[in-house]
């Protein structure tokens, strides 16, 4: 019997690395791309053909405007992103941003009777966001077989975090055995719209010390 699995796929490093091992593993694709008004809108022409290149069964962009949660500085552009790490959760931090994003896939999932939904979220190289932690995944988890109809009448619906304990380097490598191809995708907070990355953000130098540690060219488009 052919398997369905719901992909976030947000065009970034770790979205299409999940969406690969997806594909690796014989599920049939449905990708999910939330433009949520984010600063960083690059990702969203990414996102997209990298649903055209693996050939997904259905690509679904949903809008949402959360440019009113203006304690973030993804979502209110007056605030300067972060450029050095700190301590404690930065401004990047969209407040409730992965509850939101998998509420919708678990809709449109229970929608195409789709039993997994696959989220890149990590908790070794990341900054920090309580949402991208294992025990969230696993309250989720339990959340939505106890509130939708599938989970109630036994159909049990799994999250996968395939990432979760992985670092950049070892995502990196996973996805380059996968056929990845890196520069298909965009992370950096403030990229322009051509995918130009800042080289200076938070997510820039994760994503540059993954390649580094992993002994690999970068093949990030960064600004000049």
């Amino acid at each position: 019997m052919s398997k369905s699995a719901v992909i976030l796929l947000s065009g970034g490093l770790d979205s299409a690395t999940v969406l690969a091992i997806a594909k690796a593993e014989g599920y049939q694709c449905y990708a999910m791309n939330i433009n949520y008004q984010q600063r960083h809108s690059a990702e969203l022409k990414y996102a997209k053909r990298l649903a055209h290149h693996y050939d997904v069964e259905e690509y679904k962009v949903v809008d949402i405007d959360l440019s009113w949660l203006t304690g973030s500085s993804l979502t209110n552009k007056s605030m300067i992103i972060p450029q050095s790490a700190s301590e404690g959760i930065p401004s990047t931090y969209v407040p409730a941003r992965n509850t939101i994003m998998m509420t919708l896939a678990l809709a449109w999932a229970e929608t195409i009777k789709s039993q997994a939904i696959f989220i890149g979220v990590n908790a070794i190289d990341y900054s920090g966001y309580p949402d991208c932690r294992e025990e969230y995944i696993k309250s989720f988890e339990v959340m939505a077989n106890l509130a939708t109809k599938t989970g109630v009448e036994g159909s049990r619906i799994t999250i996968h975090a395939p990432l979760i304990h992985l670092d950049k380097a070892e995502i990196i490598s996973l996805g380059i055995q996968k056929g990845l191809d890196y520069s298909k995708t965009v992370s950096c907070y403030q990229a322009t719209e051509e995918g130009h990355a800042c080289g200076k953000c938070d997510s820039c130098r994760l994503r540059r010390e993954g390649f580094e540690k992993l002994g690999v060219a970068d093949p990030t488009l960064y600004a000049r």
